[in-house]
């Protein structure tokens, strides 16, 4: 049975059409700033909304929903939803889907293009050439890392951790992975010239890259995230990248985001960041906000959600 107009707070205007055809049948705010609300003004834009569209900087916790009597639909503007406590959200029947596949290879080609940055130290060349210090051509300057016929080890072999294997296979690189049929995360440590981290943030899976981990590692290696940041303990990928543990390292994700200009980790040579860009094209920001929009407007017509993220346990 169909529902009448609900009220749906918005914490960022998206890319695409996909909001109009919310604001064909619903009441829509749209948050207007470039910066996410603060706690407490999403807190107060939420408060009186049946339906929720969030990014990954919204905070969706118990103490959130005590506020909001009315929520009867969350849809994440992510494939991620550590940002959303689920066990809350299903302690009061409120749905959650989030925006799996459309990202997968945007995020994947973005995983690639920092493993090639990191290891042919595109960052250092092109400030060279920017800088004046591109005297002539050098046979020892700015030397890296061959990534042709190199080993790629994966953690998290779910669909961008795959689509990142089928780009290596175009360099003819062996890939392991964890998960099933592959290798355990220590063994993939020790072969790899690459880890790439593909895995959710959980319990088990933060700080997974530790002082540890980093020990394992090749001094030869490059580790690029484009998964989380808190999977990476960064105060260790910073001593390791100063004390020469591993020989670099690719960021699209951090803790917290964004780093401040001062952060220590700014510190480390053979760093590569860059601002939470995995999803950035134009074809796959406005499909994300197609499947959020379609979410919610099933969930707020009485039916399941095209892409409902599971509830744990």
């Amino acid at each position: 049975m169909q529902r009448g107009m609900a009220r749906v707070f918005v914490t960022r205007q998206l890319p695409g059409p996909a909001l109009d055809r919310l604001r064909s049948i619903h009441e829509v705010e749209v948050w207007p700033e470039r910066h996410p609300p603060s706690a407490e003004e999403f807190a107060a834009g939420a408060a009186d909304a049946a339906g929720l569209l969030t990014l990954l900087t919204e905070k969706v916790d118990a103490a959130l929903l005590e506020r909001c009597p009315h929520l009867r639909a969350i849809a994440n503007y992510a494939v991620g939803y550590d940002n959303i406590d689920l066990v809350a959200t299903a302690a009061r029947g409120i749905p959650v889907g989030n925006t799996p596949d459309v990202l997968t290879d945007a995020t994947a080609d973005l995983t690639f293009a920092l493993l090639l940055a990191a290891a042919r130290k595109l960052p250092e060349a092109i400030d060279a050439v920017r800088t004046g210090d591109w005297a002539t051509w050098e046979p020892g300057q700015y030397l890296g890392a061959a990534v042709f016929g190199a080993t790629l080890g994966i953690v998290g072999f779910g669909r961008i951790g795959r689509a990142v294997a089928r780009r290596a296979s175009g360099f003819d690189m062996t890939v392991v992975h964890t998960g099933a049929g592959g290798d355990s995360f220590e063994k993939l440590l020790e072969r790899s010239d690459f880890v790439s981290l593909h895995c959710p943030l959980t319990r088990e899976t933060y700080h997974l890259i530790d002082g540890a981990a980093l020990a394992r590692m090749k001094p030869t290696a490059i580790l690029i995230n484009t998964a989380r940041g808190p999977i990476v303990d960064q105060s260790a990928l910073r001593g390791a990248l100063i004390g020469g543990e591993i020989a670099g390292a690719a960021l699209d994700v951090t803790d917290p985001e964004p780093l401040a200009a001062d952060d220590p980790l700014f510190d480390a040579p053979n760093l590569v960041v860059t601002p939470h860009i995995g999803s950035a094209t134009h074809d796959a920001r406005e499909q994300m906000a197609e499947l959020a929009v379609d979410n919610l407007l099933a969930a707020l017509d009485g039916r399941p959600m095209p892409h409902q993220v599971a509830v744990p346990g």
